[in-house]
Protein backbone atom coordinates (compact mmCIF):
# COMPACT_ATOMS: atom_id res chain seq x y z
CA UNK A 1 0.00 0.00 0.00
CA UNK A 2 0.83 3.69 -0.44
CA UNK A 3 2.24 5.99 1.78
CA UNK A 4 0.43 9.40 1.81
CA UNK A 5 0.84 12.53 4.00
CA UNK A 6 -1.30 15.57 4.05
CA UNK A 7 -1.94 19.07 6.51
CA UNK A 8 -4.98 20.49 7.38
CA UNK A 9 -6.85 21.70 10.66
CA UNK A 10 -8.69 19.06 12.43
CA UNK A 11 -11.47 20.29 14.56
CA UNK A 12 -14.30 19.68 17.04
CA UNK A 13 -17.54 19.37 15.47
CA UNK A 14 -21.27 19.34 17.44
CA UNK A 15 -23.82 17.95 15.60
CA UNK A 16 -27.11 18.63 16.73
CA UNK A 17 -29.20 16.23 17.83
CA UNK A 18 -32.43 17.71 16.65
CA UNK A 19 -33.83 19.70 13.23
CA UNK A 20 -34.30 23.17 13.50
CA UNK A 21 -31.60 26.29 14.16
CA UNK A 22 -28.16 25.92 15.84
CA UNK A 23 -29.76 29.16 17.55
CA UNK A 24 -32.82 27.00 18.85
CA UNK A 25 -30.98 23.81 19.31
CA UNK A 26 -29.64 22.49 23.16
CA UNK A 27 -28.22 18.83 22.44
CA UNK A 28 -25.15 17.61 20.10
CA UNK A 29 -23.33 14.95 19.80
CA UNK A 30 -19.62 15.22 19.39
CA UNK A 31 -17.44 14.34 16.53
CA UNK A 32 -13.36 15.27 14.85
CA UNK A 33 -13.92 17.01 11.60
CA UNK A 34 -11.69 18.51 8.72
CA UNK A 35 -11.64 17.54 5.00
CA UNK A 36 -7.83 16.19 5.36
CA UNK A 37 -9.00 14.57 8.14
CA UNK A 38 -11.98 12.79 6.42
CA UNK A 39 -9.48 12.10 3.73
CA UNK A 40 -6.98 10.60 5.95
CA UNK A 41 -9.37 8.56 7.84
CA UNK A 42 -10.66 7.02 4.08
CA UNK A 43 -7.57 6.29 3.10
CA UNK A 44 -6.32 4.59 6.54
CA UNK A 45 -9.39 2.20 6.36
CA UNK A 46 -8.69 0.98 2.94
CA UNK A 47 -5.28 -0.10 4.30
CA UNK A 48 -3.26 3.17 2.96
CA UNK A 49 -0.39 4.78 5.46
CA UNK A 50 -1.19 8.27 5.91
CA UNK A 51 0.83 10.88 7.69
CA UNK A 52 -1.11 14.24 9.41
CA UNK A 53 0.44 17.84 9.40
CA UNK A 54 -1.36 20.08 12.22
CA UNK A 55 -0.94 22.29 15.18
CA UNK A 56 -3.84 21.85 17.91
CA UNK A 57 -4.48 24.05 20.80
CA UNK A 58 -2.81 22.65 24.27
CA UNK A 59 -6.36 22.04 25.27
CA UNK A 60 -8.92 19.10 25.80
CA UNK A 61 -10.32 19.22 22.30
CA UNK A 62 -7.08 19.26 20.46
CA UNK A 63 -5.94 16.12 22.72
CA UNK A 64 -8.99 14.03 21.67
CA UNK A 65 -8.34 15.23 18.09
CA UNK A 66 -4.77 13.51 18.84
CA UNK A 67 -6.36 10.32 19.62
CA UNK A 68 -8.69 10.06 17.86
CA UNK A 69 -6.50 9.94 14.63
CA UNK A 70 -3.99 7.58 16.36
CA UNK A 71 -7.49 5.29 16.82
CA UNK A 72 -8.07 5.21 13.19
CA UNK A 73 -4.60 4.23 12.54
CA UNK A 74 -3.09 7.85 11.54
CA UNK A 75 0.62 8.52 12.10
CA UNK A 76 0.57 11.84 14.28
CA UNK A 77 4.50 12.54 14.22
CA UNK A 78 3.91 15.98 13.09
CA UNK A 79 1.53 17.07 15.10
CA UNK A 80 2.16 20.01 17.39
CA UNK A 81 0.56 21.64 20.47
CA UNK A 82 0.43 25.64 20.18
CA UNK A 83 -0.39 27.29 23.94
CA UNK A 84 -1.43 30.10 23.25
CA UNK A 85 -4.11 29.78 20.59
CA UNK A 86 -6.87 26.89 20.78
CA UNK A 87 -8.57 24.35 19.08
CA UNK A 88 -10.86 24.96 15.82
CA UNK A 89 -14.07 24.19 16.10
CA UNK A 90 -17.61 23.74 14.12
CA UNK A 91 -21.45 23.48 15.31
CA UNK A 92 -23.66 21.61 12.18
CA UNK A 93 -27.21 21.51 12.35
CA UNK A 94 -29.38 18.12 11.79
CA UNK A 95 -31.78 18.25 8.12
CA UNK A 96 -33.79 16.36 6.48
CA UNK A 97 -33.32 17.74 2.60
CA UNK A 98 -30.16 19.68 1.50
CA UNK A 99 -26.91 20.93 2.91
CA UNK A 100 -26.90 21.80 6.68
CA UNK A 101 -25.78 25.23 8.43
CA UNK A 102 -22.04 25.08 9.82
CA UNK A 103 -20.90 27.61 11.95
CA UNK A 104 -16.94 27.48 12.83
CA UNK A 105 -15.16 29.29 15.30
CA UNK A 106 -11.59 29.09 13.60
CA UNK A 107 -10.42 32.35 13.46
CA UNK A 108 -6.69 32.59 14.76
CA UNK A 109 -7.16 28.85 15.67
CA UNK A 110 -4.16 26.59 16.28
CA UNK A 111 -3.83 25.20 12.90
CA UNK A 112 -3.92 28.57 11.36
CA UNK A 113 -0.52 29.49 12.93
CA UNK A 114 1.26 26.72 11.22
CA UNK A 115 4.57 28.63 9.46
CA UNK A 116 7.59 27.10 7.19
CA UNK A 117 8.57 25.89 10.60
CA UNK A 118 6.14 23.38 11.07
CA UNK A 119 7.40 21.30 7.93
CA UNK A 120 10.73 22.18 8.60
CA UNK A 121 11.46 18.49 10.04
CA UNK A 122 9.46 16.46 8.07
CA UNK A 123 11.14 13.23 6.37
CA UNK A 124 10.00 12.63 2.82
CA UNK A 125 11.01 9.23 3.19
CA UNK A 126 8.69 6.26 1.35
CA UNK A 127 6.07 8.44 0.72
CA UNK A 128 4.65 8.04 -2.65
CA UNK A 129 1.64 10.85 -2.63
CA UNK A 130 0.40 14.52 -1.16
CA UNK A 131 -3.14 15.34 -0.93
CA UNK A 132 -3.92 18.65 -0.24
CA UNK A 133 -6.79 21.08 -0.28
CA UNK A 134 -7.45 24.77 -0.57
CA UNK A 135 -8.28 25.32 3.14
CA UNK A 136 -5.25 25.50 5.14
CA UNK A 137 -3.95 28.14 2.38
CA UNK A 138 -7.21 30.15 3.32
CA UNK A 139 -6.33 30.02 7.34
CA UNK A 140 -3.13 32.47 7.18
CA UNK A 141 -0.45 33.98 5.12
CA UNK A 142 2.01 31.64 6.94
CA UNK A 143 0.07 28.51 6.51
CA UNK A 144 -0.38 29.30 3.01
CA UNK A 145 3.53 29.65 2.51
CA UNK A 146 3.55 26.38 4.16
CA UNK A 147 1.78 24.47 1.72
CA UNK A 148 3.43 26.14 -1.22
CA UNK A 149 6.53 24.29 0.27
CA UNK A 150 5.10 21.10 0.92
CA UNK A 151 3.79 21.06 -3.03
CA UNK A 152 7.55 22.47 -4.04
CA UNK A 153 9.27 19.96 -2.17
CA UNK A 154 6.68 16.78 -3.40
CA UNK A 155 7.33 18.07 -7.09
CA UNK A 156 11.27 18.10 -6.70
CA UNK A 157 11.21 14.87 -5.09
CA UNK A 158 8.34 13.27 -7.90
CA UNK A 159 5.79 12.64 -5.44
CA UNK A 160 2.37 12.53 -7.17
CA UNK A 161 0.09 15.31 -5.70
CA UNK A 162 -3.75 15.54 -5.56
CA UNK A 163 -5.70 18.79 -5.24
CA UNK A 164 -9.25 19.39 -4.13
CA UNK A 165 -10.13 23.10 -3.88
CA UNK A 166 -12.65 22.79 -1.15
CA UNK A 167 -13.20 26.14 -1.02
CA UNK A 168 -14.33 28.44 1.75
CA UNK A 169 -14.87 31.33 0.57
CA UNK A 170 -15.42 33.13 4.33
CA UNK A 171 -11.80 32.34 5.41
CA UNK A 172 -10.65 34.66 2.10
CA UNK A 173 -10.39 38.22 1.95
CA UNK A 174 -12.42 38.42 -1.35
CA UNK A 175 -12.84 36.02 -3.95
CA UNK A 176 -10.21 36.99 -6.66
CA UNK A 177 -6.97 36.62 -4.10
CA UNK A 178 -9.11 33.00 -3.23
CA UNK A 179 -9.48 32.02 -7.10
CA UNK A 180 -5.97 33.17 -7.99
CA UNK A 181 -4.33 31.01 -5.49
CA UNK A 182 -6.27 28.24 -5.13
CA UNK A 183 -5.92 27.62 -9.15
CA UNK A 184 -1.87 28.40 -8.95
CA UNK A 185 -1.59 25.87 -6.60
CA UNK A 186 -4.45 23.32 -8.40
CA UNK A 187 -2.37 23.65 -11.63
CA UNK A 188 0.83 22.74 -9.90
CA UNK A 189 -0.95 19.06 -8.80
CA UNK A 190 -0.88 16.00 -11.21
CA UNK A 191 -5.08 15.23 -9.58
CA UNK A 192 -7.33 17.92 -9.12
CA UNK A 193 -10.60 17.24 -8.11
CA UNK A 194 -13.40 20.64 -8.21
CA UNK A 195 -16.96 20.33 -7.98
CA UNK A 196 -18.96 21.46 -10.71
CA UNK A 197 -19.57 24.71 -9.09
CA UNK A 198 -16.37 25.02 -7.80
CA UNK A 199 -15.22 24.44 -11.31
CA UNK A 200 -17.25 27.14 -12.96
CA UNK A 201 -16.10 29.58 -10.37
CA UNK A 202 -12.67 28.99 -10.39
CA UNK A 203 -11.95 28.96 -14.25
CA UNK A 204 -14.95 31.07 -15.31
CA UNK A 205 -15.86 27.95 -18.04
CA UNK A 206 -19.71 26.94 -18.16
CA UNK A 207 -19.26 23.11 -18.15
CA UNK A 208 -17.30 20.31 -16.97
CA UNK A 209 -15.83 19.88 -20.22
CA UNK A 210 -14.26 23.64 -20.62
CA UNK A 211 -13.05 22.90 -16.78
CA UNK A 212 -11.33 20.10 -17.45
CA UNK A 213 -9.37 21.61 -20.38
CA UNK A 214 -8.97 24.65 -18.40
CA UNK A 215 -6.87 22.52 -16.34
CA UNK A 216 -5.16 20.61 -18.74
CA UNK A 217 -3.72 23.94 -20.51
CA UNK A 218 -1.76 24.27 -16.99
CA UNK A 219 -0.75 20.77 -17.14
CA UNK A 220 -2.36 19.16 -14.87
CA UNK A 221 -3.34 15.32 -16.13
CA UNK A 222 -6.21 14.54 -14.43
CA UNK A 223 -8.92 16.29 -13.89
CA UNK A 224 -12.32 14.93 -12.13
CA UNK A 225 -15.36 16.57 -11.78
CA UNK A 226 -17.82 15.91 -8.89
CA UNK A 227 -21.11 16.53 -10.34
CA UNK A 228 -23.06 15.91 -6.90
CA UNK A 229 -25.94 12.81 -7.30
CA UNK A 230 -25.14 12.53 -10.83
CA UNK A 231 -21.31 11.37 -10.71
CA UNK A 232 -19.04 12.46 -11.91
CA UNK A 233 -17.39 13.81 -15.18
CA UNK A 234 -13.42 12.96 -15.72
CA UNK A 235 -10.71 14.36 -18.25
CA UNK A 236 -7.48 11.83 -18.56
CA UNK A 237 -4.83 11.71 -20.41
CA UNK A 238 -7.20 11.44 -23.77
CA UNK A 239 -10.11 10.25 -22.01
CA UNK A 240 -13.24 11.34 -21.05
CA UNK A 241 -16.28 10.04 -19.87
CA UNK A 242 -19.23 10.59 -17.43
CA UNK A 243 -20.17 7.99 -14.10
CA UNK A 244 -23.15 7.70 -12.62
CA UNK A 245 -23.87 8.20 -9.15
CA UNK A 246 -24.73 5.31 -6.85
CA UNK A 247 -28.07 5.50 -5.29
CA UNK A 248 -28.80 6.38 -2.38
CA UNK A 249 -31.52 4.95 0.17
CA UNK A 250 -31.76 8.24 2.25
CA UNK A 251 -29.23 11.26 2.51
CA UNK A 252 -28.56 12.07 6.46
CA UNK A 253 -25.73 14.43 5.68
CA UNK A 254 -23.78 15.66 2.65
CA UNK A 255 -20.91 17.20 4.34
CA UNK A 256 -17.75 15.63 3.91
CA UNK A 257 -19.06 13.52 0.43
CA UNK A 258 -16.37 15.30 -1.64
CA UNK A 259 -13.64 13.89 0.82
CA UNK A 260 -15.11 10.27 0.39
CA UNK A 261 -15.03 10.65 -3.30
CA UNK A 262 -11.29 11.83 -3.47
CA UNK A 263 -10.61 9.15 -1.09
CA UNK A 264 -12.14 6.53 -3.34
CA UNK A 265 -10.36 8.59 -6.65
CA UNK A 266 -6.97 8.43 -5.00
CA UNK A 267 -7.03 4.90 -3.24
CA UNK A 268 -7.76 3.45 -6.22
CA UNK A 269 -5.19 4.71 -8.45
CA UNK A 270 -2.47 4.57 -6.27
CA UNK A 271 -3.53 0.50 -6.37
CA UNK A 272 -2.77 1.14 -9.83
CA UNK A 273 -6.57 0.85 -11.03
CA UNK A 274 -7.97 2.32 -14.26
CA UNK A 275 -9.16 5.71 -14.13
CA UNK A 276 -12.52 4.08 -14.73
CA UNK A 277 -12.65 1.96 -11.92
CA UNK A 278 -11.21 4.57 -9.47
CA UNK A 279 -14.03 7.16 -10.16
CA UNK A 280 -16.69 4.31 -9.81
CA UNK A 281 -14.91 3.46 -6.14
CA UNK A 282 -14.95 7.25 -5.48
CA UNK A 283 -18.40 7.86 -6.43
CA UNK A 284 -19.49 4.73 -4.07
CA UNK A 285 -17.51 5.67 -1.08
CA UNK A 286 -19.24 9.18 -1.73
CA UNK A 287 -22.85 8.07 -1.48
CA UNK A 288 -21.87 5.94 1.52
CA UNK A 289 -20.27 9.34 3.58
CA UNK A 290 -23.81 10.88 2.51
CA UNK A 291 -25.45 8.33 4.44
CA UNK A 292 -24.10 9.00 8.21
CA UNK A 293 -24.33 12.02 10.77
CA UNK A 294 -20.74 12.34 11.31
CA UNK A 295 -18.26 13.87 8.79
CA UNK A 296 -15.59 10.82 8.21
CA UNK A 297 -18.03 7.74 10.17
CA UNK A 298 -19.76 6.53 7.63
CA UNK A 299 -16.34 5.83 5.48
CA UNK A 300 -15.91 2.43 4.79
CA UNK A 301 -13.33 -0.05 5.42
CA UNK A 302 -12.58 -2.86 1.99
CA UNK A 303 -15.27 -5.34 3.25
CA UNK A 304 -17.82 -2.27 3.61
CA UNK A 305 -16.62 -1.01 0.56
CA UNK A 306 -16.89 -4.46 -1.36
CA UNK A 307 -20.28 -4.97 -0.27
CA UNK A 308 -21.89 -1.85 -0.95
CA UNK A 309 -20.48 -1.61 -4.56
CA UNK A 310 -21.26 -5.34 -5.12
CA UNK A 311 -25.20 -4.78 -4.71
CA UNK A 312 -25.62 -1.86 -6.47
CA UNK A 313 -24.41 -1.50 -10.05
CA UNK A 314 -23.94 1.74 -12.21
CA UNK A 315 -22.54 2.18 -15.63
CA UNK A 316 -19.85 4.47 -17.32
CA UNK A 317 -21.03 5.92 -20.09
Amino acid sequence: MSKIITIGEPMALFVAEQSGSLEEVNRFSRFVAGAEVNFSIGMSRLGHEVTYITQLGKDPFGKNIEKFLQQNGIDTTYVKYESKYVTGMQWKQKVEVGDPEVFSARKNSAASHMNIETINNVSWDGFDHIHLTGIPPALSEECRAAVYELLRVAREKGVQISFDPNLRPGLWPDQKEMVRIINDLACQADIVLPGITEGKLLTGCEDETEIAQFYHAAGVRTVVIKLGAKGAFTSSEGKQFYTEGFPVEKVVDTVGAGDGFAVGVVSALLEEQKIEDAVIRGTAIGALAVMSPGDNDGLPDRAELSSFMETRRINIK
